[in-house]
């Protein structure tokens, strides 16, 4: 089923054109990651599809139309700093959320461990830590039992372990068969939380799919010998090893993931070539991202 068809979304500040055509298709169940530098449009998607701002022209649908003007009751979202009453506590703040939201809702020690803040639930809000009203933010979205949820860079400001909780909690609360939806400009987080990305740079949608997918699943090889020309031969010559491009000392190649760098090795060795470096790195979310995202 798809949770959200975006089609030919525009918007434009003055002159600035902040989305331009847009188009996004993402299924339930999945965990969708909005990747791209600051300032890419992924807060004015967001915005838009969540009803807070206007688009010049294109569409968006939630839930195949299914509720109406009703989907909003359906989805749960973060999009800024979340605010909380500092001196209540957090069940005192997540009832305040369940009367805004007009939810009858009394599980609040059931949400509260999903997002680890079960044995401070009595704590004032101002005693919590960055990472703790995170994620009694994520708590918050919860409420209402919603089909998705949105969050808008999720562990901005945190520190390590702050990073850590919160991509635990998302993760978790993705388990229960939740559609995530998360913008971020972080490749890391991305990559360890998301199924599927769609990568976005000034406005304009790059690339989508499953992380893996987009991933070029090649390992790159960096080699180098005594004798550099006879290497480089040797490289050119084997059909599975592809791009070699000499770097001053060092021969950068790759060859297919289920391919051992031990057989460049032994083959090295067959040819009488002494090796003097050798290392195997996989292509990572970042260096697709910056290959994507790169000026033309």
């Amino acid at each position: 089923m798809s949770v959200l068809s975006i089609k030919n979304l525009t918007k434009s500040y003055g002159k600035v054109k902040a989305l331009d055509n847009l188009n996004l298709e993402i299924e339930a169940g999945n965990i969708y990651g909005l990747l791209g530098p600051n300032g890419s449009g992924k807060t004015t998607t967001l915005g838009i599809i969540l009803g807070i701002l206007g688009k010049d022209s294109g569409t968006y649908e939630w839930f195949e139309g299914e509720y109406g003007e009703q989907h909003r009751m359906h989805i749960g979202a973060i999009l800024e700093t979340p605010n909380f009453y500092p001196y209540l506590d957090a069940v005192d703040n997540l009832e305040i959320v369940a009367q805004i939201k007009n939810v009858n809702q009394s599980n609040f020690d059931e949400i509260l461990e999903q997002v680890n803040l079960a044995h401070r639930k009595k704590s004032k809000f101002h005693s919590y830590s960055l990472g703790m009203k995170q994620r009694l933010a994520i708590a918050a979205t919860l409420i209402g039992d919603p089909k998705v949820l949105i969050f808008d860079e999720p562990t901005n400001g945190l520190d390590p372990q702050g990073i850590s909780e919160v991509r635990d909690v998302l993760t978790r609360v993705a388990s229960n068969g939740n559609t995530v939806i998360m913008a971020s400009h972080l490749l890391d987080e991305v990559e360890k939380i998301c199924s599927h990305v769609a990568i976005i740079k000034n406005g304009v949608l790059r690339k989508t799919g499953e992380v893996g997918a987009l991933l070029n699943n090649d390992a790159q090889v960096l080699i180098a010998a005594e004798d550099m020309l006879k290497l480089e031969n040797m490289l050119l010559g084997l059909p599975y090893v592809r791009n070699v491009i000499k770097r001053g000392h060092i021969i950068e190649c790759n060859i297919p993931k289920e391919q051992s760098i031990g057989s460049l090795n032994a083959k090295a060795f067959q040819e009488d070539i002494l090796l003097t470096h050798l290392v195997s790195k996989k292509q990572s979310l970042e260096d697709e991202f910056l290959e994507i995202t790169k000026e033309l």
